[in-house]
């Protein structure tokens, strides 16, 4: 099953490179780095029942390459993406995206969807979970921290928020943007249950999120590494710059080379 599972990993990472690659679209550090976590969870973690936002949606690629993975997106859906009249924009919105619940993009705004969704969930009295994928400089936005004082009180033990931490941003890093390199200790000031994984483990993903949680949301910190197994890992360029063909071969090699880029 493993074994498997890795493959399967390994062939949906080099979709997304090629994806990217043809739409000669950016933001492929943010999608390198957060696709780990996402196959992890519609792979190893989530029921039929559970929901997922993403709140970070310029990791819409990685969204995509995870669905294609599962066989709810067709390899000529991917070949539109980002094109005039795709149901695949850069940013997800609209009806073909499977299981899209929301329009994101504007960021900032999916913990409190997402909060909203594991309450009536409980009023529903459902053994759904509600799982939002965010952006380390999202929490820069005021609105992540008043849904998480909301879904601390309402003690939403349904509700688990991953972060990925790659530490860059639009501007530079984290760290010299808003002094913040590790979001950890200020969410548990809030009263959430935190957790730091290696975000480019998907089994330390899927064993921390079926954990058992204290009876409050679960902020599950994915430490990662912006354009993880690029030629541009961990740097600026990756958030922003579409891919050269020689690049693209470049990271197609290396990818294949190394197995799991992870």
């Amino acid at each position: 099953m493993k074994n498997s599972f890795d493959n399967l990993l390994i062939d949906t990472k080099l979709r997304l490179l090629k994806m990217h690659h043809e739409a000669n679209a950016g933001h492929i550090g943010g999608n390198f780095s957060s696709i780990d976590a996402l196959m992890a969870l519609h792979h190893l973690v989530m029921q039929a029942d559970d929901r997922f936002v993403i709140s970070k949606g310029h990791s819409a690629g990685a969204l995509y390459a995870t669905l294609w993975s599962l066989g709810q997106l067709s390899d000529e859906a991917l070949s539109t993406f980002t094109l005039d009249d795709s149901v695949l924009p850069g940013h997800p919105s609209g009806g073909g995206i499977p299981g899209l619940l929301f329009s994101t993009g504007s960021l900032g705004h999916g913990p409190s969807l997402s909060a909203g969704l594991a309450l009536a969930a409980r009023h529903r009295r459902t053994s759904q979970r509600v799982f939002c994928l965010c952006s380390d400089g999202e929490w820069q936005e005021g609105s992540c921290w008043e849904a998480l004082t909301f879904a601390v009180h309402q003690r939403l033990d349904n509700l688990a928020i991953l972060i990925d931490q790659n530490g860059l941003q639009g501007f530079g890093r984290t760290r010299d943007v808003i002094s913040c390199e590790d979001l950890g200790p200020r969410v548990a000031a809030f009263g959430a249950h935190v957790r730091n994984v290696d975000g480019h483990d998907p089994a330390a993903i899927a064993e921390a999120l079926h954990s058992p949680g204290p009876g409050v949301p679960v902020v599950l910190i994915l430490d990662t590494v912006k354009g993880k197994g690029l030629h541009f890992e961990d740097r600026l360029e990756s958030h922003y710059l579409p891919l050269t063909s020689e690049q693209y071969l470049a990271a197609r090699d290396t990818l294949m080379g190394k197995g799991n880029a992870s």
